[in-house]
């Protein structure tokens, strides 16, 4: 049964027909809607709040986010969104992630959008991860007898309506309809370098000596005081033999080049100043936590660096939308920066294949340019809560670098996230934060100003 038990149990007992559509296990409410081949425009999803006077269930289309602040109007409360593990206590017959959007199943007062009480046709979560209901409109108002309705969902443009496809469509999509940038040629040679086994720091150094402007890069980064080298540093072969490392500066060398494939404005909270202080930050976090997670350093470093890319993509081949969206990021800061791309992305048919997200827009391209699989994996998958599949770590630990990093007002998003889950799905204790707090405290400064200027 593709059902949750109190679902099933509610839906019987009022008589409410629906159609069970069975998919493939999927990771998310987002993986199994490209999974259905429906319409996004079609679902509906649970948002979950709270406040001192007990949870509420928001009932919104999946291609939107709830703005707060018409909630608190409507309401007169100050709701704040739940996290993963207070919404599965709430809901313990359901899968994480499927919440369904029909709260009078579980008890809970419940909010309307007002799209959705028009609707015609609805598809949603049923409680499990392999499993969707398509109900008509009439009858979902049925369920949501009680509800209250208002103008809950994010100020901006809506997407219309559109096909969801799967990533693969997408890439070739992408490839068919826009002219992406090829790795740049620095980047590209650096890449080949490290695939030789045999390459030594004075092949990298000579490499990276041909361009001026990033061997200063490597120099200022070898004498901050992120590695504390009491000696003085020359040269790029020095700074490599003595204290970064070959792995470690191929990757920043690489992360550096491949960057000037873009060309995307520096202002604003998805600027190139604040993406260059995100990556920096994120690669640092990344790096550190590595050897408490059983990975390699140099590829954990590179995953923080480069999962990003896929807003430098959006911006580079979409300009005016991307203004857009840096100004729904300004206007709307609890809402999901999947939320915001899809009311963005979607007005035409051909830009559709951004609404799945710049993670797995930058996951394609980096698949592309043939970079190391977990840094592919880590930049398509780094919005996704729960993720669980091939190159997990890597993911989790960009995702944790990223939650830490909210706290300190750096990155693309500041809605919620689940730490304990985090660190438990990296089997790390909550002391591994505090020493990482500490560790960023000491080090902010340099990788201030590293960003500042890698940006300029």
């Amino acid at each position: 049964m593709a059902l949750a038990a109190r679902l099933e149990r509610f839906l019987a007992r009022k008589g409410i027909p629906y159609t069970d559509l069975r998919i493939d296990q999927a990771t998310n409410l987002g993986a199994a809607v490209i999974a259905s081949g429906q319409p996004q425009s079609d679902f509906i999803q649970a948002t979950l709040l709270i406040d001192i006077s007990g949870a509420v269930l928001a009932v919104h289309k999946f291609d939107s986010s709830l703005d707060l602040d018409a909630v608190r109007q409507l309401t007169g409360r100050n709701l704040q969104p739940l996290t993963a593990r207070q919404t599965m206590r709430l809901f313990s017959d359901c899968d994480p992630g499927f919440i369904p959007p029909i709260g009078a199943a579980y008890d809970l007062q419940v909010l309307v959008d007002e799209d959705v009480s028009r609707a015609e046709r609805v598809l949603l979560a049923g409680g499990t991860d392999h499993g969707l209901l398509e109900m008509e409109g009439r009858h979902l108002r049925l369920a949501l007898a009680g509800s209250r309705a208002g103008h809950l969902v994010i100020r901006g443009q809506g997407n219309g309506g559109r096909t969801a496809l799967t990533l693969d469509e997408v890439a070739d999509k992408l490839q068919q309809l826009y002219r992406l940038p090829p790795m740049p040629a620095l980047a590209l040679r650096i890449l080949r370098l490290t695939a030789n086994t045999e390459a030594t720091a004075r092949e990298l150094a000579e490499l990276i000596e041909f361009d001026p402007s990033l061997t200063a890069q490597i120099m200022r980064y070898a004498r901050s005081a992120l590695f504390n080298y009491p000696g003085q540093i020359n040269s790029v072969q020095e700074a490599v033999t003595r204290v970064l490392g070959f792995d470690r500066v191929a990757h920043i060398a690489l992360g550096i080049a491949s960057v000037r494939a873009f060309d995307v404005p520096r202002k604003g909270m998805l600027g190139m100043d604040s993406f260059w202080r995100h990556s920096l930050y994120c690669a640092f976090l990344c790096q550190s936590l590595a050897p408490h997670c059983g990975v390699d350093k140099g590829l954990a470093y590179l995953c923080g660096l480069l999962h990003n890319f896929g807003l430098l993509l959006v911006g580079h081949l979409f300009p005016a939308e991307f203004e857009e969206l840096n100004a729904l990021r300004e206007a709307n800061p609890e809402a999901s920066m999947q939320s915001l791309e899809q009311q963005v992305f979607g007005h035409s048919q051909n830009e559709q294949v951004l609404a799945v997200g710049h993670g797995a827009i930058g996951g394609i391209l980096h698949r592309l340019w043939q970079l190391p699989d977990p840094v592919i994996k880590s930049a398509g998958m780094h919005q996704y809560a729960g993720y669980h599949g091939d190159h997990e770590r890597y993911v989790l630990m960009v995702q944790l670098a990223n939650a830490l990093l909210k706290a300190r007002g750096i990155g693309d998003e500041f809605n919620p996230d689940d730490v304990p889950s985090l660190l438990e799905g990296l089997g790390l204790s909550p002391g591994v934060v505090d020493a990482l707090e500490l560790e960023m405290d000491r080090v902010a400064p340099d990788l201030d100003a590293l960003a500042t200027s890698l940006s300029s």
